[in-house]
């Protein structure tokens, strides 16, 4: 089987806020490197800088469909760049955006060479972001994030047809939404995904560094 994408969204929790934000990051690479597995952190935008040069790929958890000018309090795509981020993701259920800005927020990232990661919540809009060609569509149901409870298991349909909906061969789907285990990840590849996008099941353990360690050691 092959090895999964692990994206792992540290969201706003205190566990993975300032030096506890940065040893999660040293575990994440830790792990990458001993694993082989290809693993991104998505840090809150202020810290965004201080995870740079960790050897590990680092996503923002947001951008904003702006170009350089007046726009006070957004996200610009060439301020990620300079903070080393390589990746963001975008319309997440926390975070929702119209389909207009998604677009933009989409062709921004591949005009700057970021990776867009857009999350969807339904089959329906996996078909519908799929068409704008972002590198990355998370289907992530909003009532199984942070439940414990992983999609793959809760309702493997949704994955399967996702994988489905989307046409061109150079967008991947990650499943979201309840991931927490090995078995969890190796479901979703089964199902046709390349990988898993979660948060608070590594972020909000015990042992970080151990849950990572689970989460990539399926057979």
């Amino acid at each position: 089987m092959q090895k999964p994408i692990i994206i792992l969204n540290y969201k706003t929790y205190l566990e993975s806020t300032g030096d506890r934000g940065r040893e999660l990051t040293w575990a994440a690479r830790d792990v990458m490197q001993e694993t082989g597995v290809r693993i991104i952190v998505c840090p809150q935008t202020p810290e965004l800088f201080h995870h740079k040069g960790y050897g590990i790929e680092v996503f923002s958890q947001h951008i904003d469909p702006i170009e350089p000018g007046s726009h006070t309090g957004h996200v610009l795509a060439q301020a990620l760049i300079h903070c080393g981020v390589t990746g963001s993701l975008i319309n997440h259920s926390e975070d929702r955006m119209p389909l207009p800005d998604i677009k933009k927020c989409v062709e921004i990232c591949r005009k700057n060479g970021l990776t867009s990661v857009v999350c969807a919540e339904s089959i329906e809009k996996v078909r519908e972001v799929s068409q704008l060609k972002p590198d990355f569509v998370a289907i992530e149901p909003p009532e199984l994030i942070g439940s414990g409870i992983p999609v793959s298991k809760a309702d493997p349909d949704i994955v399967r047809d996702s994988v489905k909906a989307v046409t061109d061969p150079e967008v991947k789907v990650l499943c979201g939404a309840g991931i927490s285990k090995g078995e969890d990840v190796k479901a979703a590849l089964e199902l046709g995904t390349v990988g898993v996008l979660l948060a608070s099941g590594v972020v909000k353990a015990k042992d970080p560094k151990a849950a990572l360690r689970e989460l990539v050691a399926f057979k």
